[in-house]
């Protein structure tokens, strides 16, 4: 698991290849503005943020996927830590647009050429 702070495309893809091949789950806190990726499950990331002092409704889960970098398909809004009802989000997805808008600002300054 790691901070992204930035991190380079070229690590993301190296971190795609040795985990699942071509995509890289992560984790973002829209709050303070946190990046952690490369892990197994975002549920571990989720909870080494909460430990940093971060709050769950500001943590949504994400897959990266390197290869698409550029295109639409590059950010997968898909995570079991996205189901939450209590924000009104009944899906693995992000289903607020904002929020969609928010992550994607937040990935463009994470991650460097």
């Amino acid at each position: 698991m790691k901070v992204a702070d930035p991190i380079s495309l070229s690590e993301l893809s190296q971190m795609a290849e040795s985990m699942y091949g071509m995509f890289v789950k992560a984790v973002v806190d829209l709050n303070l503005e946190i990046l952690v990726v490369d892990s197994e499950l975002h549920v571990d990331q989720e909870q080494y943020l909460l430990e940093q002092g971060s709050q769950q409704n500001d943590l949504w889960g994400i897959n990266l996927y390197p290869q698409k970098y550029g295109s639409d398909d590059f950010v997968e809004f898909d995570s079991m830590i996205n189901i939450r009802p209590r924000q009104q989000n009944m899906s693995r997805g992000v289903e607020d647009e904002e929020i969609r808008k928010k992550i994607i600002a937040l990935i463009k300054r994470k991650i460097t050429l």
